[in-house]
């Protein structure tokens, strides 16, 4: 067997591992940017801990490891904290050392993970009054000073099952009790065992670079920076995102609704129906206070921004409607009338147009169309051509009235270089939409704002676009890395931030998902992408109820049936 790890020839022995091939061809490295973390063979990602050839092996666990390793012809590239797989390779090891910290210090406290602010994670601690940071970073630092080493075992279901029932993690328990296969997977250390949904890094020794920092009801665990991973990042303040998020928890609980245990309760009760029921007019509400805001401070705009898949189409229509209610004409307005032509657009270091860049649309334009406007004037306002990638002058002419409200909705409205000068910023309202998922699969492993977005994404695209799995996840990457820089930086600046998750999607979006996850083949680049979101997915139970959602409901912008597009 020959193997070529990021290009370099490597011939393996008998029971050495990929870690083991790496220290020999000199590709370790003491600098976290630098590390080999796991590692990518055709569409999957491994720990680097895998041993290629065995003397002895027969292993059932083992033949998507085979099946890689066939489908690439031995070749291995190494993933690092810069590659997505690494980062949440190294993330979930972190959050493994974490809980078998407060496991070891103390038993009977229960920890849940909740919302991710910016690079890092707030961890609630209850059930324990003696809970101190400082003894918790304390027992981190040590567990990663011995270096531990990490390695996946399957055990049979009903074991995990009965061991997380003893140890007081009826969380766990539940949700394992929908997995359809009769084992189940996970990382262990002494009398812990824990798992995460994904690889990871090849010993705790490997954690070089975080911090545990103090909280209300528990303490925010600190990522590396990305830009720069040999430095924790800066903790950022984000009052209301926080907030926000809160409420969103306390609306799970009230709807008995916060795990997907629970959900999947809800779907086989038939119950789910009154959820749907019950979002749909939260929504409304939330709209609705908004527009009474929006009236309050006598604002002519409404600036209306989030990253992609937030549902801002749905949002700007459902506001409109109300703001109708108090007797306004809303006029729709998109930022993307303003990009510039295609042709006029520089590709950036790597060769590619970066189409989310701030460069691409001409702010100086848009920032005097509306000053004008605002002021009272009438202004002729463009239409881009998507498909001549040209701006066009087609005499649309705007003019505000007495009871005129715009709503501009796009991906870079809440960035200050779009707000006019000299112009009342009162008159100005900002909106942030995002969906705030507070659904956790459990209390060790929360579902990523990130995930329900890239779902709606895929099946959004392939019914409106016939874009397939593969290429809207062919350019996530590049999606995500432009909100990072464009639109997260700016959500703090909003008037109000709107949640437009809903907690029943997930049951309904797998009806429409999994069909197009199926298609994908494991020597397809993205086919471990496609595995991480089936993980989740497989312990949903699927919900048969498109009937009961509105023809308003921002769910309909993804899975069709959308009365604001009829």
């Amino acid at each position: 067997m020959q193997l070529r790890i990021d290009g370099r020839n490597v011939t393996p022995r008998a029971g050495e591992s990929l870690l083991e091939m790496i220290k020999r061809l000199g590709l370790e490295s003491d600098y976290l940017s630098e590390r080999p973390l796991v590692a990518k063979i055709a569409g999957e990602v491994f720990t680097l801990n895998y041993i290629p050839l065995r003397e002895k092996d027969v292993s059932p666990e083992r033949s998507s490891i085979r099946r890689a390793m066939a489908a690439s012809g031995g070749e291995v590239r190494l993933l690092r904290y810069g590659d997505e797989a690494g980062k949440e390779a190294y993330i979930r090891t972190a959050q493994f050392v974490i809980f078998l910290a407060l496991r070891r210090l103390w038993p009977d406290a229960v920890a849940r993970m909740t919302c991710t602010l910016g690079a890092s994670v707030f961890i609630e601690v209850t059930q324990e009054e003696k809970f101190s940071v400082a003894t918790l970073k304390e027992e981190v630092a040590r567990l990663i000073a011995e270096d531990i080493p990490l390695h996946r075992r399957r055990v049979p279901l009903q074991q995990a099952v009965d061991r997380f029932t003893r140890e007081g993690q009826e969380d766990k328990a539940r949700l394992l009790s929908w997995r359809t296969a009769d084992y189940f997977d996970e990382y262990a250390y002494g009398d812990f065992a824990d798992y995460f949904y994904g690889e990871m890094v090849p010993s705790t020794g490997y954690l070089t670079v975080w911090d545990i920092v103090p909280a209300d009801g528990g303490f925010v665990f600190v990522y590396p920076d990305d830009a720069d991973p040999e430095k924790c990042a800066a903790l950022p303040a984000m009052p209301n995102f926080f907030s926000v998020f809160s409420e969103g928890e306390r609306w799970c609980q009230l709807m008995e609704c916060a795990t997907v245990a629970d959900l999947n309760d809800l779907t086989r009760s038939g119950r789910i129906r009154e959820l749907i029921r019950v979002n749909e007019a939260l929504h409304e509400k939330r709209y609705s206070q908004v527009a009474d805001m929006v009236c309050q401070r006598g604002a002519k705009a409404v600036m209306l921004a989030g990253p992609s898949s937030s549902g801002k189409t749905t949002s700007a229509n459902r506001l409109a409607t109300q703001l109708r209610v108090h007797g306004k004409k809303p006029i729709l307005m998109s930022l993307d009338d303003y990009y510039i032509d295609r042709d006029k657009i520089l590709p950036g270091p790597d060769g590619k147009v970066d189409l989310e860049h701030i460069n691409t649309i001409d702010t100086d334009l848009f920032r005097e169309h509306m000053g004008r406007i605002l002021t009272g004037e009438e202004v002729e306002l463009p239409t881009f051509n998507f498909k001549t990638g040209k701006r066009e002058w087609n005499g649309h002419k705007m003019k505000l009235h007495k009871d005129s409200v715009i709503i501009v909705e796009g991906l870079h409205g809440l960035n200050p270089v779009m707000l006019p000068d000299n112009v009342d910023k009162n008159l100005i309202f900002r909106l942030y939409v995002s969906p705030l998922l507070p659904l956790n699969l459990d209390n060790h492993n929360r579902i990523p704002t990130s995930y329900l977005r890239l779902l709606r994404r895929i099946v959004r695209d392939y019914e409106t676009r016939n874009s397939s799995v593969q290429r809207t996840l062919s350019m996530w990457d590049s999606v995500r890395a432009g909100e990072r820089r464009w639109i997260f930086p700016f959500q703090e600046h909003a008037d109000v931030i709107f949640n437009s998750s809903t907690l029943y999607e997930l049951a309904v979006l797998k009806k429409h998902i999994f069909p197009l996850l199926t298609a994908v083949q494991p020597e397809d680049e993205c086919y471990d992408e496609v595995r991480s979101i089936v993980k989740i997915l497989n312990y949903v139970v699927e919900a048969d109820v498109d009937d009961e959602i509105p023809p308003t409901s921002l769910v309909r912008e993804f899975i069709g049936g959308n009365s604001f597009y009829r």
